[in-house]
């Protein structure tokens, strides 16, 4: 009996043995490589963003993201190892093993959830902001009629973007859209310089844009204005209904 206690426990302290030389190694990697020693060119294939973007976003979302614990990892490598998932979509345990991370999949698991929080906290509200004054909307409207392509009364463009995802387990239906993929449908509105004005990730992939633009806020917005005498729009494609508020292509027909 001793001597099967004794066993389990050589078995034990080699995997914590092997654990600590892992975490060791990865923490040996994280040091020798750093994702800003690369070109411009290879950091935005990277990571999608250039490596001025991203340094201001990692000074941003710092007091979001800073460790007490010694030996935490730093704010660095929580935002790039997210912004890599961000920018690939890939799973969580390949990005762990790109340029510079090197971490267990529980730990990019733990990064994208609490960088992600950070956004939502820090970068969201404060900037993805929809004009709900008159002086807001005018402000916006000004920057459509003197536009590139200018479109006088507009204040914002919107569209759907099915962004994919796993399917979950409940009402795994409700997620697969038209293409055959399980997704989010996301709303976003923009300005004419591609600024977000407000975004809505509330959606499964099945409900159509029509449907998601009949139910959101701004919609609401936008009809209590033009009621009371504002003429103002949104422009949208023909995945729209035509509105007084929201302006869609003419049929070809």
């Amino acid at each position: 009996m001793a001597e099967g206690y004794l066993a389990i426990d050589i078995l034990n302290l080699d995997y914590r043995v092997r654990r600590l030389e892992r975490t060791l190694e990865r923490k040996l990697m994280r040091r020798e490589k750093d994702p800003f020693d690369l070109t411009n060119e290879e950091f935005i294939e990277l990571y999608r963003i250039n490596p001025q973007l991203a340094a201001d976003l990692i000074d941003t979302l710092q007091p979001s993201l800073q460790r007490v614990r010694d030996g935490g990892l730093s704010v660095q490598t929580q935002v790039l190892t997210a912004v890599r998932f961000y920018a690939t979509g890939c799973y969580q345990r390949p990005v762990g093993d790109q340029w510079g991370i090197s971490l267990s999949q529980s730990s990019v698991s733990r990064c994208i959830h609490d960088v992600t929080n950070a956004i939502n906290e820090r970068l969201l509200r404060p900037w993805v902001q929809f004009p709900m004054t008159p002086e807001d909307r005018q402000r916006v409207a000004s920057q459509f009629a003197t536009a590139r392509q200018p479109f006088k009364g507009a204040i914002g463009a919107i569209d759907c973007t099915h962004v994919a995802l796993l399917g979950p387990r409940e009402q795994e239906e409700a997620y697969v859209n038209h293409h055959g993929y399980h997704s989010l449908n996301v709303q976003a509105i923009c300005d004419p310089n591609l600024k977000i004005l407000n975004i809505n990730a509330r959606y499964p992939g099945a409900r159509n844009d029509s449907y998601i633009w009949s139910t959101s806020p701004v919609r609401r917005i936008m009809e209590r204005e033009y009621n009371r005498g504002e003429r103002t729009f949104l422009i949208g494609d023909q995945g729209y209904p035509l509105e007084p508020w929201l302006m869609t292509p003419l049929s070809n027909e």
